[in-house]
């Protein structure tokens, strides 16, 4: 019977292992970067899903969509909009609204509930505006 010797497989060098390494970092900071298109909607929801009721949103006032990263608000009777719930200072999400304003718990950066403008800093761009639509009584992403 003839004997084989056993010869171990080699082993990739260091060099080969921090090159793959390194690789495989660069490919996920590029796919978690990504890139934006400006025609779409800075939220990650589904466009058409139903938000709320109108009757959710209190006039003069709104609420924090915390899950689709808006803000829905009824400055006026009958008139709603919608915002980013991301500050536009460090990117933290806005927890707050009250008397008119919404407000960011990082900084106390505070924004109108009218049209997302910068009421008080640090924050100097306002909230940018997402799309929706009213039907009958249901708010929805467009």
């Amino acid at each position: 019977m003839a004997s084989e010797s056993i010869h171990p497989a080699s082993a990739p060098s260091r060099r080969v292992v921090v090159a793959a390494v390194g690789a495989a970092g660069l490919a996920l900071t590029l796919n978690a970067c990504g890139s934006e298109d400006d025609s779409s909607s800075s939220s990650d929801a589904a466009a058409g899903s139903v938000l709320a009721k109108t009757s959710d949103i209190p006039e003069g006032g709104g609420k924090i969509f915390k899950d689709s990263g808006v803000v829905v608000t009824q400055p006026t009777a009958g008139e709603f909009k919608a915002f980013s719930s991301k500050c536009t200072h460090q990117g933290c999400a806005v927890t707050g609204i009250t008397n008119g304003v919404i407000t960011c718990p990082c900084h106390k950066s505070e924004f109108s509930v009218t049209d997302g403008s910068v009421k008080k800093g640090p924050a100097t761009q306002p909230l940018p505006e997402e799309k929706i639509t009213v039907s009958g009584e249901s708010i929805s992403l467009a």
